[in-house]
């Protein structure tokens, strides 16, 4: 079984935040390259089940498949570490951030309900509090909250106050197979400010 948490908290001590999601990705091949010299490492990967679906990672060794899918959301936040610059975004939309990180979810599910060897891990990574706090109730992206300690199964959709622009492209309900316990981790705290915290989140599949 592949320890994620303890490969993710060896990739903190060496990268405690990313420029960009492609950064994300790029980073975590590079470090299970250097873990498992040998393992076949794709990015991008297609994956057939009733449609081929593109996979962020596919890792592969001579004992695990792994499909891997990553999501880095991010606040404001300007800060050198390392002497290198970083200049994040406050990328907000966090509605849709939730609906995404599940969907991911859900295509996993599909890749491994088609692929019985395969270990499927969906990620999310941010150093916005929202995506972990409880928020107010109501809100029209509700069934798909992620704070900590929620269950996360079965048929999630929008509340039905959604205004088009922000279910556009993403009007399809999203229906898990299994069942899920949200469970933020630290990363890296770089300031004392709320920005500077990141924590993840990993759904295994």
């Amino acid at each position: 079984m592949f320890d994620l948490h303890g490969f993710i908290t060896k990739l903190a001590t060496t990268r405690p935040l990313f420029h960009s999601e492609a950064d994300f990705q790029h980073a975590f091949a590079w470090h299970f390259h250097e873990l498992f010299p040998t393992a076949l490492v794709r990015l991008e990967y297609p994956v057939f089940t009733d449609r081929w679906i593109y996979l962020d990672l596919w890792l592969h060794t001579s004992d695990m498949q792994l499909a891997v899918e990553l999501k880095y959301k991010t606040l404001k936040l300007e800060i050198v570490h390392n002497n290198e610059g970083f200049q994040l975004k406050n990328q907000s939309a966090q509605d849709t951030g939730r609906y995404d990180f599940l969907k991911d979810v859900a295509r996993l599910e599909q890749v491994a309900g088609t692929n019985a060897d395969v270990q499927g891990y969906a990620v999310l990574l941010t150093n916005d509090p929202s995506y972990w706090g409880t928020g107010r109730a109501g809100t029209v992206d509700a069934n798909f909250r992620l704070n900590h300690g929620r269950s996360v199964s079965g048929k999630m959709a929008w509340l039905p106050h959604a205004s088009d622009g922000t279910t556009r492209n993403r009007t399809e309900p999203i229906q898990l197979l299994r069942d899920y316990t949200v469970e933020w981790h630290p990363y890296s705290e770089l300031t004392p400010n709320p920005a500077g915290e990141f924590r993840y989140l990993v759904f295994k599949v």
